[in-house]
């Protein structure tokens, strides 16, 4: 196994003020590629880590900071903002979601930055970008869902807009913000220049809907809620009972769906007058996903991929998290990882979503507890054990009671 030096990050520092989501989890991503990724916190600690109480760093914390070291400092005090700019300044990438206005008051911010360190990557995560009306307005994924128009084509036709299961919107711009990063420091190696990047939810959310901000503009007409249908296809994303569940299916092209009428035994349906096109299939959608549920209402949703997989149609079983845990491609694939949880606990979460041929398999990356390693970096950047004892006692800085006892 290749060790840590291997790694395509290798040497490659992060000072990472973040919290919650998007910004952790881009700075996570970098962590897993082998990046020194410092998080800096609040003395009281990335608000994540009080999401919710079910464990004691939180499963918010816990998704999206493994693998980095944790520090915490007192920005409001002229020592731990001297750390944070010696970390800054000591570091290839700085990467936030504070709010507008902030990193530059605290002298943190790109053009300040870069003065004294050329070569810097900045990367600023927003809500709603940093030029508009809605500039200071706090970034949350739901707000961002909401006006991005992404809860407005979400939901039942007729009912109430819906926002996804999960906070989307974050974890995209998690990975939106984690690639920029990566072509900046690409760059950085070709040219030596540093890297001013800004990305917002809203930018991300809108992006997301590519497609169907095309079909807008090619027919003017607004997109509408259709619950799991798609609106212009039919059956298309169509969710159909089964014995113990639920698949979903598609089959909208005309030779797809004679393939899916084959597979139900029903080869005639191909020919029906109500059926003969997409457009009639969509025009009667109800009268087909009867036909679909009477046919495959009888089997299992495994039998029931089966069947139709070996007619060539697509189609997936709507699996709950228990069942994906125990997928064999789940298993095979190594998309779940295991965590050290920083409490002595252990979770199995995801990683990366790709492979890379020299990515080290296995290995146990550990959630930072709050001020872990606030003394490890800060003798790193210089100073001495006394004026790491001084600014903590002076709630400059915070540390461990371990490492505090011991100093």
């Amino acid at each position: 196994m290749a060790n840590r030096q291997d790694l395509p990050l290798a040497g490659i520092r992060v000072a990472e003020f973040g919290q919650f989501i998007a910004a952790p989890g881009a700075a996570m991503m970098l962590a897993d590629l082998g990046a020194d990724v410092v998080k800096v916190e609040a003395l009281r600690g990335d608000s994540a880590r009080r999401f919710d109480g079910t464990s004691p760093q939180s499963p918010m914390f816990l998704a999206y900071n493994r693998g980095k070291r944790g520090i915490a400092l007192d920005l409001r005090t002229p020592g731990g903002l001297d750390a944070a700019r010696r970390l800054a300044l000591a570091s290839d990438v700085v990467l936030h979601n504070t709010r507008a206005g902030v990193m530059e008051a605290l002298g943190l911010d790109a053009a300040t930055l870069r003065a004294a360190r050329p070569g810097l990557i900045h990367a600023s995560i927003s809500g709603f970008g940093t030029r508009g009306p809605s500039r200071t307005r706090p970034g949350l994924d739901i707000a961002a869902q909401a006006e991005s128009g992404m809860m407005s084509v979400t939901g039942e036709a007729g009912g109430q807009p819906l926002k996804a299961g999960f906070a989307l919107i974050d974890a995209a711009t998690a990975l939106a913000a984690c690639n920029a990063i990566l072509a900046a420091l690409f760059r950085r190696e070709r040219t030596g220049a540093g890297e001013t990047i800004e990305t917002s939810l809203l930018s991300v959310g809108v992006q997301l809907q590519a497609q169907l901000w095309a079909e807008y503009q090619c027919s003017g007409a607004l997109p509408v809620r259709s619950g799991n249908s798609q609106p212009k296809a039919a059956p298309a994303a169509d969710v159909i009972a089964v014995a113990d569940g639920h698949i979903v299916l598609s089959a909208y092209l005309d030779e797809h769906w004679a393939r899916l009428c084959e597979a139900i035994g029903q080869p005639a349906l191909a020919h029906d007058p109500r059926f003969a096109s997409n457009a009639l299939r969509v025009e009667h959608r109800a009268a087909l996903l009867a036909i679909l549920h009477d046919a495959l209402r009888h089997l299992s949703g495994d039998a029931a991929r089966a069947l139709l997989e070996r007619h060539q149609v697509v189609v997936g079983v709507v699996r709950d998290y228990h069942q994906v845990k125990a997928s064999a491609d789940v298993h095979a694939s190594g998309i779940l990882r295991p965590v050290d949880d920083g409490e002595g606990g252990r979770l199995e979460l995801p990683g990366l979503p790709f492979t890379m041929a020299s990515l080290p398999i296995g290995g146990l990356p550990a959630v930072p507890r709050l001020g872990q390693h606030t003394a490890e970096v800060l003798a790193e950047l210089g100073y001495g054990a006394a004026d790491i004892d001084a600014m903590a006692r002076a709630g400059n800085i915070g540390v461990e009671a371990a490492q505090q006892e011991a100093a």
